[in-house]
C-alpha cells in the first residue's frame, strides 16, 4: 500500500508489494526493491539503491549529503542490501565522491539515532546500538555488534565477530573475534560467548583455544604487532580463523 499522503518522485522505482506510509518522502533518483516497508516521515533521498524486505522507520534519513568538507556536490550513492531494519532517526550519508558509495549489506540492524558517515561500509549481520556514530570510510566486517553510544573515527577497520562495548571511542583498527572497551579503546578478551553460541557458524573448542592463544601473543607478549603475527604463524596451528587474524594484523597500520 502506498499512501496518497506520501511524496514519491516521478523517477523513483519501487518494487512489488512496497508499503509507504503517510508523509514519507522518496526522491526521484531512488530504487527500492520488493517487500520493503517505509514508515511515516522517513526520508529517502537521491542516490539510494535499496534491495528487498528492508524496513525504514520514522524519522530515518537515507542518502543525506556527506558532512565532509571535501564534498563538492558529486553524485554518489547509498547502496543497501536485503532484510535490513533501519530504526527511528537513523541518518546514513552518501559517499563524498562520484563513483563511490556508502554500503550497508544484508540483515543489519541499526538502532535509534545511529549516524553512518560518508563512504562507510557495513557488511552482513551487523548490529549497531543506540546513538552510535560510524565515521567516514570505516569498514565493519560481518557479524559485529556495536553497543550503545560507540564512536568510531574515520578510516577504522573492524574485523568480523567483534563486540564493541558501550561508550567505546575507536581510533584504531580492531582485529576479529575480540571484545573492545573504553576511551581509549582497549582489548577486553576474546568474544567467546558469541563465537560459540551464535546461530550461524559456532566455533569449536579447539579453534577457540587457538584464537585465545593468538591474542595472548598479540596483547601480552610485549612485542610489536608485526612480530606477534610472525610468532602466531610459527607457534599456533593454522586454520581459517588464525589466517584471518594474521592477515588482519599485517594489513593494519594501527590496531587497538
Amino acid at each position: 500500500m502506498i499512501s496518497e499522503l506520501a511524496y514519491i518522485g516521478k523517477g523513483a522505482k519501487l518494487g512489488k508489494n512496497v508499503t509507504v506510509e503517510p508523509f514519507a518522502y522518496i526522491a526521484d533518483d531512488v530504487v527500492i526493491g520488493d517487500d520493503c516497508y517505509i514508515y511515516a516521515h522517513a526520508t529517502i533521498l537521491n542516490g539510494t539503491r535499496m534491495g528487498n524486505r528492508n524496513k525504514v522507520h520514522q524519522g530515518a534519513v537515507l542518502a543525506s549529503d556527506p558532512q565532509d568538507l571535501k564534498y563538492t556536490g558529486d553524485k554518489s550513492e547509498l547502496i543497501i542490501g536485503d532484510d535490513n531494519d533501519i530504526r527511528e532517526n537513523v541518518v546514513i550519508a552518501r559517499a563524498t565522491h562520484a563513483g563511490h558509495a556508502t554500503r550497508i549489506g544484508n540483515h543489519c540492524h541499526l538502532m535509534d539515532g545511529v549516524h553512518i558517515c560518508h563512504g562507510a561500509v557495513l557488511k552482513d549481520y551487523v548490529m549497531v546500538g543506540l546513538k552510535t556514530i560510524i565515521g567516514g570510510n570505516s569498514v565493519l566486517e560481518s557479524y559485529n555488534v556495536l553497543s550503545n553510544a560507540v564512536i568510531i573515527y574515520e578510516d577504522v577497520h573492524i574485523g568480523e565477530w567483534t563486540l564493541i562495548l558501550s561508550g567505546t571511542r575507536l581510533r584504531k583498527d580492531v582485529p576479529p573475534y575480540i571484545m573492545v572497551k573504553g576511551n581509549p579503546a582497549a582489548y577486553h578478551g576474546v568474544n567467546s560467548v558469541i563465537l560459540q553460541k551464535n546461530n550461524f557458524k559456532p566455533m569449536d573448542d579447539k579453534t577457540l583455544r587457538h584464537v585465545m592463544n593468538a591474542y595472548l601473543i598479540l596483547y601480552h607478549a610485549n612485542i610489536s604487532p608485526q612480530d606477534a603475527a610472525i610468532r602466531i604463524k610459527n607457534e599456533i596451528e593454522s586454520g581459517p580463523e588464525i589466517e584471518n587474524i594474521i592477515n588482519f594484523i599485517t594489513q593494519s597500520k594501527l590496531i587497538v
